[in-house]
């Protein structure tokens, strides 16, 4: 069980890499006013989303369902569980919506400044934030 809970972590801080970077990406790529620069950010967004971030979401995904498989009936008995994982079906959903926009960038539809991106950089870390004081504190 330690060994799965070790892989769970560390494909969730390689998940998380991503969804921080990403976002960042898409701040420096809504400024880019050079041709050159913007399809160098496209191939960073397309090679950081299929080949880091999407791959470390299903390694979080496996590693934590085999976790739960331990002990489904304990866990699902507790209130904290039932929040961490709606928060993660959050985050898959925000992983989802930069997939949308690295398509987008890639078609250049992009129609949002900077500003838009800079915020929306900043929703995962609540998310992590709060996942994290649900793992460890167990609150409710």
């Amino acid at each position: 069980m330690l060994w799965v809970k070790a892989l769970h972590i560390i494909s969730m801080v390689c998940w998380f890499a991503g969804i921080f970077y990403l976002p960042r990406l898409f701040v420096y790529h809504a400024a880019c006013e050079d041709q050159p620069g913007r399809e160098r950010f496209k191939i960073m967004e397309r090679k950081l989303y299929r080949g880091i971030t999407t791959p470390s979401m299903v390694a979080t995904l496996i590693f934590g369902i085999w976790l739960i498989s331990y002990n489904v009936s304990g866990y699902f008995s507790q209130g904290w569980m039932h929040a961490k994982l709606a928060l993660v079906a959050l985050l898959i959903a925000y992983h989802f919506y930069c997939g949308h926009l690295v398509k987008v960038f890639r078609d250049d539809r992009n129609t949002r400044g900077h500003v838009f991106y800079r915020w929306l950089n900043e929703l995962p870390v609540l998310v992590l934030v709060a996942v994290v004081i649900l793992a460890v504190v167990k609150p409710f």
